[in-house]
This record gives C-alpha cells, sequence and structure tokens, in this order.
C-alpha cells in the first residue's frame, strides 16, 4: 500500500472542507487482498464475489420433530378417528442410511433429519400420541432412555398436505447463485452463510491497523492523580474508540511530551504495525506545537513522495489540520487538533473516510439527511466557515447539545448528529431546514 504526496499551497492558502477531504482520498490506497480463515475474516470486505456451490439445504429435510408420512394414509385423521400407523424406525439429523416409508407405514424423523423415501410430509409429533396409545404428545421421548419409541404404532390425530413441514432441496440457495456480492462487509451472518456453503476461507482486503498517538505534556493517564494544570488524556481513547467502530484495528500509544524528537522517534516505532496514523494535537500555531516542529519536514529524509502538510481549513471546530505520509512505505498519517470536539469532528469527517478507503468500501462517508431545527436559539457561525454543531437527532427534527466551543466533552457524548452550517451562512433560525451528518 502507498500513498502520492499530499497537494501543497501557499501558507496563507484557506483549505476548504471539501478540498481537504477530496485530497486524503485521492491520495489514500485500499489494502492488497488477503486471504483469511473465516473468523479471521470477520469485518473485512470482501474482494471477489461468492456464488453457492451447492444448493442451500442440500435434500430436503424436516422442519419438525414428528413423523414422516404418506399423505394418502392420513387423509381425514382426527381425534376421533385417527390414522393408525407402523412405524418402521427412526431418521435422525446426519443419518447416512434412510428407511424407506411404505403404505400404512411412518418413520419418526428428527429436525433437519432427510426425508426418507416414500414419504410426502411430515407431522408434527403434536398431531400424534407420540406412540403412547394415548391422547396428543407433548414431545418425542429420548431415542436412547425409550428405543422402542422408533417401533409399534403410532396414531396420527390430523391431515398433512403434500409437502407439509419439509424444507424443500435449494429453498435457502440454490447452486449457482449469487451467495455474496463483492464489497460486502462480512459480518457474523455472511460468516455463517460462507460456512454453509462449505467456504473456509475467503479473499478480503484487511481490516486496516490504525495506530492512535496524542501529544501533550499536560495529559495524564487515566487512574492517575492529576497535578497542577494538567488534564486526563481523553482524545486518544476517544479516536482509538472511533477507529475501532469505523472498521479498524487500533492501538492506542497514548500522550507523548511535547518535545519533537521524542514524537518523532515514537512516530517512526509505530510504523512497523501501522497501515495508518493518526495524531492530535501539536498542529496549530502554538510555541510547543511539536507535531508541525517534528513532521513538517520528515519528507526530506525519507523517500521521494513523502512528508507532511499542514493546512488552515475554512471550518469550525478544526482549522489546522495536517495529511501526508512517512516512513518507507509512505504511510498515511492524519494530524489533527488536539481540542476533543476538533479531534473528533475531525476524525469522522477525514479519518473515518480514509479508513473505509483503506478497507476497499465504495461508500465511506457517514449517512445525511435533512432535518428541521429545533430548540429556542438562533444559531451563529463565522463568516467564510463551514460550522459543525453537536445535536441530537429524533423523527427529522435535530436539537443542538452544547455551544459551539471545542473543549466540550461532555455535550459531546450527548450527541449522535453533527448539525452542518455552510460557509455562506451566519445564522440559522429554529424551524429552519438544515443537513445533519448522522454518527449514530
Amino acid at each position: 500500500m502507498s500513498t502520492a504526496a499530499p497537494r501543497s499551497a501557499g501558507q496563507d492558502h484557506l483549505w476548504s472542507v471539501d478540498e481537504h477531504l477530496e485530497d486524503i482520498l485521492a491520495t489514500v490506497r485500499p489494502l492488497e487482498p488477503i486471504e483469511l480463515q473465516l473468523l479471521d475474516a470477520q469485518g473485512c470486505v470482501l474482494v471477489d464475489e461468492v456464488t453457492v456451490p451447492l444448493s442451500l439445504p442440500p435434500f430436503d429435510n424436516s422442519s419438525m420433530d414428528g413423523y414422516a408420512v404418506r399423505v394418502a394414509d392420513v387423509a381425514g385423521a382426527s381425534e376421533e378417528f385417527p390414522a393408525v400407523l407402523e412405524v418402521v424406525g427412526d431418521v435422525a439429523a446426519g443419518q447416512a442410511e434412510l428407511l424407506h416409508v411404505g403404505p400404512g407405514q411412518a418413520a419418526r424423523i428428527m429436525t433437519g433429519a432427510p426425508l426418507p423415501p416414500g414419504a410426502e410430509a411430515v407431522v408434527p409429533v403434536e398431531w400424534t400420541d407420540g406412540g403412547l396409545g394415548e391422547g396428543p404428545a407433548t414431545g418425542m421421548r429420548a431415542s436412547s432412555l425409550a428405543p422402542e419409541g422408533a417401533a409399534g404404532q403410532v396414531q396420527v390425530f390430523r391431515p398433512a398436505e403434500a409437502r407439509a413441514h419439509v424444507r424443500a432441496r435449494g429453498s435457502d440457495v440454490k447452486s449457482g447463485d449469487r451467495a455474496l456480492a463483492a464489497g460486502t462487509v462480512l459480518g457474523p451472518p455472511q460468516i455463517a452463510l460462507l460456512a454453509a456453503i462449505g467456504r473456509g476461507t475467503v479473499r478480503v482486503r484487511p481490516r486496516p491497523r490504525v495506530v492512535v498517538l496524542s501529544t501533550g505534556s499536560e495529559l495524564v493517564q487515566p487512574d492517575e492523580s492529576l497535578g497542577s494544570g494538567q488534564i486526563y488524556d481523553s482524545n486518544s481513547f476517544a479516536l482509538t474508540a472511533a477507529a475501532r467502530d469505523a472498521g479498524a484495528i487500533a492501538y492506542r500509544v497514548g500522550a507523548v511530551a511535547d518535545d519533537a524528537e521524542t514524537l518523532r522517534t515514537t512516530v517512526e516505532d509505530q510504523l512497523v504495525r501501522a497501515d495508518l496514523m493518526v495524531t492530535t494535537g501539536g498542529v496549530s500555531v502554538g510555541a510547543y506545537d511539536v507535531v508541525k516542529e517534528a513532521l513538517s519536514h520528515v519528507g526530506d529524509e525519507d523517500e521521494a513522495g513523502s512528508g507532511i502538510d499542514f493546512r488552515k481549513l475554512a471550518m469550525q471546530p478544526g482549522k489546522p489540520q495536517g495529511f501526508g505520509s512517512i516512513g518507507p512505505d509512505h504511510t498515511p498519517l492524519l494530524a489533527l487538533p488536539g481540542n476533543p470536539v476538533s479531534s473528533y469532528v475531525s476524525f469522522e469527517l477525514f479519518v473515518r473516510p480514509a479508513i473505509r478507503t483503506l478497507m476497499g468500501l465504495e461508500d465511506v462517508h457517514r449517512p445525511r439527511t435533512r432535518a428541521t431545527l429545533s430548540g429556542d436559539r438562533t444559531l451563529t457561525s463565522p463568516k467564510g466557515r463551514r460550522q459543525f454543531l453537536r445535536g441530537s437527532y429524533a423523527d427529522g427534527a435535530v436539537t443542538p447539545v452544547g455551544g459551539a466551543g471545542s473543549h466540550l466533552v461532555a455535550a459531546l457524548a450527548l450527541a449522535d448528529a453533527l448539525i452542518v452550517v455552510p460557509e455562506d451562512v451566519e445564522s440559522v433560525e429554529p424551524g429552519s431546514e438544515v443537513e445533519v451528518v448522522l454518527l449514530g
């Protein structure tokens, strides 16, 4: 997997959200396909169409525990005048040799067992006396405890139509049918289908390995004591969880102190397990914004085409962004702002589509819809910036959650949508229709 270098522009160029995203998606390439065992392929994207080599089910089988019978032998049966049939034996699931059901006969049959030759239908055991000579049975006795149940007579109290309680061969899928289309994400039902048609391995694009790294000497790990001026590192947890939610295998490195050499060494050490790297913090214009200091000229020492371009975007939150590639394999790296809301919004807009592109998916974006703005206050937005406000969406309406501050983590935890205010709109009144990005 390789990436091309991102486009560069003048230092004062203000990139649009669409330009930045387009640049990312134009340079990130899907991972190369590999053959994986079924359980290892969970969450991966199928590369090739899969056709069915054999019909499912592969034979006519019973959908009930009961008795395999001929239709004519139970016609007109009732509790007052039951049909009395000779039981010729048991048919169990997986049984190789099948009994033959002739006139006046029945075979005790279990769910999933092949319909024996001569039989035309299955009557549930509850429609019979279960061979006990009494009223309707409630179930069958275990064969090991009552082997005599496979012989003798059974009374049938209801008639059955042809093919009653019989699963027909190929009623699920037929040989030659398409089982799964290329591009399918393999979840438990898809893996079940592959196993059912005899596939033990499958060719997929692997789940991307994403390394998440936060920066800041003020950051402390949860469960540790806070010192003066310190805060807990939440970004690395949020972004690692978000990467996993997007379909990646994500590794959280944690916080790196504000030292350019330490950061660069850490990034280089992590390349061995990364298909994509994500940093948060240190991309603005402060004296301690070490991501820019450490990575701005990384391409000078790597192969041609590497390098991180740091940009200003016409958006709020998330104005400072970085994107490019690093290392001999040109591993893509997205550098996000350090404010919690800015980093999460940036992830949803830029990192999630990059992960989905690496997976080989065609639709890489969160769903969007139009909604009516609820609430009692006018939304304001800076001119020339595309603003993304947190919101709660339900039944075609969206309600703002929290304010516009990029540090408001509690409000972010209550949001399941982003309200999009375009660059040319400075205020939105309640009752107006707005665009909404659905997060859940």
